[in-house]
């Protein structure tokens, strides 16, 4: 079956980051995991920017195991609209930037 990861980048609104930051990790994390296809999320913070290109503070990683990666973005889709996947105002939605990935090789690990 073949793996995805989604990669969410996305900053809070001004002011509201410990609010952003409670709905995300407490809240939405679990909201999209119960999605048939989603196998988990993990969130990052910004620790080291490499390079003088300005970049997002927060990423959300989502693994995804699917035959067909369309249904899983429309139930997704499908989620937001009715209300099962809540989007708080604590983030700035029109900072946030997605996509989706295809596995392409296996990892390579040092031994």
């Amino acid at each position: 079956m073949p793996r995805y990861k989604m990669i969410v980048l996305s900053s809070p609104t001004e002011g509201r980051e410990a609010e952003y930051n409670d709905w995300y990790q407490n809240t939405h994390l679990a909201e999209v995991v119960a999605l048939k296809g989603i196998k988990s999320a993990q969130r990052f913070k910004l620790a080291k920017q490499m390079g003088e290109r300005e970049t997002w503070p927060y990423a959300a990683i989502y693994e995804i195991e699917t035959d067909d990666i369309d249904a899983v973005l429309k139930e997704i889709e499908e989620a937001a609209a009715s209300g099962r996947v809540g989007v708080s105002g604590a983030i700035a939605r029109e900072l946030a930037y997605a996509a989706i990935y295809e596995e392409s090789g296996e990892p390579v690990r040092r031994d």
